[in-house]
């Protein structure tokens, strides 16, 4: 190869791609889900996992794992000069920052004949049949003609659909969630009270919304979904500047002037309790806040409400079969 060896070629290949963004590039990640994958800020087409480093741009339909593949496929950088880059051998290149995707228009998927489905999903998953009934009357969840996911449904203060989170109602395998493109995160997910308040509960995801009001039984503070969090990996140092209030919870309270308490109910795990304690403190001095953490480590209030109705079930199993 003209301009590098073989060798430099296999020393550059080392570095994973997930390891450079972090790196090189950690403004432009953005955690989706909490199954460990990103996206890119500028690119919300753009997906990359965690762990295995496996990227796929589905705008561009090109993929791959090393940071290499990233500056070559991603970034269009000239294969030696990302070599050369990588075996830093050229110390005072700079490389450019992705360039800007054109934002796409955001369109809510077709909405099927009936949301029998996604019914029987959340009923399955504990969320109670009457929190399931308002959000379909509401126009904010109702099941997609398509894959017949659960489609999540954001809206802004006049009414209109801003942002959309699609969740698999298959119960095999990975769980598909994803975001519909377009989507404006300043609008996720929200479920109002039923009278005034000034309190908000803020969660990871939208399903968690729906559980923990299930759980506790009272629509007495509104409760948002933040469309997921961002969090370091454990044992990896943050950067000072790693934190950002989450878009929709900064878009909430500026058009809630009202409110006083901000309820954290991000899931108890590293990443759940990193961003809760670092949203406790953003706030603080501004809002009273106060920590809801599931009890159980490991979990979110989704698995909470799934394993109470599974626990329930089987009660009702036991008598029957008496």
């Amino acid at each position: 190869m003209p301009g590098v060896t073989e060798e430099q070629i296999i020393a550059a290949r080392q570095m994973t791609a997930i390891e450079f963004l972090q790196r090189y590039r950690p403004e432009e990640l953005v955690k989706v889900g909490s199954r460990g994958e990103f996206q890119l800020r500028a690119h919300d087409s753009f997906k990359i996992n965690g762990e295995t480093s496996n990227f796929h741009w589905k705008s561009r339909d090109v993929g791959g794992k090393s940071a290499l593949d990233y500056l070559v496929k991603v970034e269009e950088m000239r294969f030696v000069d990302a070599v050369l880059t990588l075996c830093e051998e050229s110390p005072g290149y700079i490389p450019p920052p992705p360039r800007t995707e054109q934002k796409k228009e955001f369109v809510l998927p077709p909405a099927a004949e009936s949301n029998r489905r996604v019914f029987a999903y959340l009923m399955k998953r504990g969320i109670d049949r009457k929190v399931i009934d308002a959000c379909f009357r509401a126009g904010i969840l109702y099941e997609s003609a398509d894959y017949h996911n659960a489609v999540f449904v954001g809206k802004d203060e006049a009414g209109a659909a801003r942002y959309a989170f699609l969740r698999g109602t298959y119960t095999r395998g990975k769980p598909f969630k994803a975001e519909v493109s377009g989507s404006d995160k300043r609008f996720c997910f929200l479920l109002p009270p039923k009278r005034e308040t000034k309190r908000l509960a803020v969660y990871e995801a939208a399903i968690e919304t729906l559980a923990h009001l299930t759980l506790e039984g009272t629509a007495d503070k509104w409760r948002l979904s933040l469309g997921g969090i961002y969090a370091p990996k454990e044992g990896e140092l943050p950067r000072s500047s790693s934190f950002k209030a989450p878009p929709a919870l900064e878009a909430f309270l500026s058009g809630h002037p009202e409110i006083e308490e901000i309820e954290i109910c991000t899931n108890n795990d590293y990443a759940g309790r990193w961003a809760a304690g670092h949203i406790a403190k953003f706030y603080q001095g501004r809002y009273k806040t106060a920590l809801n953490l599931p009890e159980k480590e490991g979990c979110d209030y989704a698995d909470l409400a799934k394993e109470k109705y599974e626990e329930r079930t089987a009660r009702q199993r036991a008598v029957r079969s008496r």
